[in-house]
């Protein structure tokens, strides 16, 4: 199990590849490329179509720990969920990368933006709202608002983005995302619902001619583990653990 396991309910590493044009959706194109991923990974084996054209090839989900990939319109995406391993997930998401210039014709060039994401599940019966601002506060200049008699805080997801170059092409996000409603507080009926927390690293437009879709997705790793271990597990991950095991 590794390490970043222990910091929520639920953990998993996501790899979004998005192109400008739309890719091939012909019958043995997609068969031809999940094919290749069970090679290399036999127990994805269920296969299905959605409605709006997206393709998938997933393992059984029965266990809480499973791998994913998924041919959309205008994007390729891969997951795990609870990896045993972060470098696990990272050589899936590497394969798809490999595997996507050949067999589904992408090009760097065609690149609108390649995201890696590093998602944190905590399971909460509550106000994830008000839970989230008791954990990490709000702007000093909004504090005496939460502070009104008889106020309750129905919506609170703090987001920030920053860019780490000087022509913002590469880009880090720290997201809250909760999943509370101004019904579910008003009748105080909550469900057992997962609040998440998204640490994103993304590149935008094309790659140059010297870059590939794997050693940008190397780069994107770094900035993910470099930004988690220095500024999201003590200021965000645990203060959220804390206040949930107070509740």
């Amino acid at each position: 199990m590794n390490r970043y396991s222990s910091l929520s309910d639920d953990f998993y590493v996501n790899m979004n590849l998005g192109t400008e044009m739309e890719l091939p959706a012909n019958r043995e194109t997609v068969l031809h490329f999940f094919e290749r991923m069970q090679k290399t990974y036999p127990t994805m084996r269920n296969f299905y179509s959605r409605d709006r054209g997206d393709f998938v090839l997933e393992e059984d989900k029965d266990k809480g720990n499973y791998r994913w990939c998924t041919i959309e319109p205008r994007r390729v995406c891969s997951g795990q969920v609870n990896p045993e391993s972060i470098e696990g997930a990272i050589e899936q998401h590497k394969l798809v990368l490999e595997l996507a210039p050949y067999m589904l014709s992408v090009s760097p060039l065609d690149c609108e933006a390649l995201d890696l994401l590093f998602g944190f599940d905590f399971t909460y019966q509550g106000n994830h709202n008000q839970l989230v601002a008791e954990a990490l506060g709000v702007s000093p200049a909004m504090e005496r608002l939460i502070e009104i008699p008889g106020s309750t805080v129905i919506n609170h997801e703090p987001s920030l983005t920053i860019a780490l170059d000087e022509d913002c092409r590469t880009q880090f996000r720290l997201s809250v995302e909760t999943r509370t409603n101004a019904y579910q507080v008003r009748t105080g009926d909550f469900p057992e619902e997962q609040l998440s927390v998204y640490v994103t690293a993304r590149q935008y437009g094309s790659l140059g001619p010297d870059k590939t879709f794997v050693e940008t997705l190397g780069r994107l790793e770094e900035v993910c583990r470099e930004m988690i271990e220095n500024h999201v597990v003590e200021q965000i991950l645990n203060p959220l653990a804390r206040t949930i095991a107070l509740k």
